[in-house]
């Protein structure tokens, strides 16, 4: 079955300091989503779903949905506060967004074949494409369901201008994740790579696998956050901060046996834009791609 590719663009862009979804980084003045919706497209995706916000659906329209409409099927779905499962309403002194998790499970209704996730302000490379494309091309019903990561080298994420956050992955003999160890300064020092928390020290080779949040999945993964998201909303009606973010989801499933998560090499280049320092950097790399 052909894969589907789900965009979240909902991101406020708060700390950019502006809608990065809209920002023309490439020479001809892509977008980091014509990218991505270009490298799926060329490893065999046919659809793209984003999810965005009401306030954004006329620049949508205006500015993001000509790109593509006619290269490939596109549909767009809301990421709000007051969209929660029947017998919930929103916090009304909430105002951040539920998390990632919360933003698949918006486009349960438009997605009803294997589809992967990434967000709209990183460029992910078109290796990653093409190795998530070919795991969900090939996905077979499962029990529990088999899900799937890209695992990114630790040394193509890193930034040469101080430390970063990193989940490094564990995984068993057959790549199969057993768990995510966030690492929150992982940067170079002159030993190398490492992660420099206070009362941590823990030295990288550069060749360990971490997630930037590139995951594919089934339908099947739809039901499952309905009722962990049911679980979240009971838990957490009073913390107005509280998120629900796709590797929580991921780590309990595990944690229950109902879900396994394949881990798929990838030796692309990440990067990505979350301070408005961070654009010459972007715009620099954009520019020496050779397509």
């Amino acid at each position: 079955m052909t894969p589907t590719l789900l965009i979240l663009a909902a991101g406020m862009g708060s700390r950019y300091g502006g809608l990065k979804q809209l920002d023309p980084m490439g020479p001809n003045g892509e977008t980091i989503m014509d990218y991505s919706v270009r490298y799926a497209l060329e490893s065999g995706f046919d659809k793209v779903v984003f999810v965005i916000r009401r306030s954004m659906e006329e620049d949508f329209k205006q500015h993001i949905l000509p790109r593509y409409i006619e290269k490939i099927a596109v549909q767009y779905v809301f990421q709000e506060l007051d969209l929660l499962p029947e017998g919930f309403v929103a916090n009304p002194e909430r105002k951040k967004p539920y998390g990632t998790a919360h933003a698949i499970l918006v486009a349960r209704d438009a997605i009803h074949e294997p589809f992967t996730v990434i967000n709209a302000d990183d460029f992910y490379g078109r290796q990653a494409f093409e190795v998530m494309a070919d795991f969900l091309r090939d996905s077979i019903p499962t029990v529990p369901p088999t899900f799937s990561m890209v695992g990114y080298r630790l040394d193509k994420t890193l930034s040469r201008n101080g430390t970063v956050s990193r989940g490094v992955c564990r995984t068993d003999g057959q790549d199969f994740l057993t768990a995510i160890v966030e690492n929150h300064k992982i940067g170079y020092t002159e030993n190398g790579i490492e992660n420099i928390e206070e009362g941590l020290y823990n030295r990288f080779v550069g060749d360990e696998p971490v997630s930037m949040n590139f995951w594919g999945f089934t339908p099947d993964f739809f039901n499952a956050l309905q009722e962990h998201f049911v679980e979240f909303l009971q838990e957490n009606q009073d913390n107005i901060t509280a998120e629900y973010p796709i590797p929580n989801v991921i780590a309990t499933l595990m944690a229950q046996g109902k879900a396994r998560v394949k881990v798929l090499h990838c030796d692309a280049e990440w990067f990505g834009v979350t301070y408005k320092e961070d654009r010459p950097y972007v715009v620099e790399r954009l520019a020496q791609l050779k397509d």
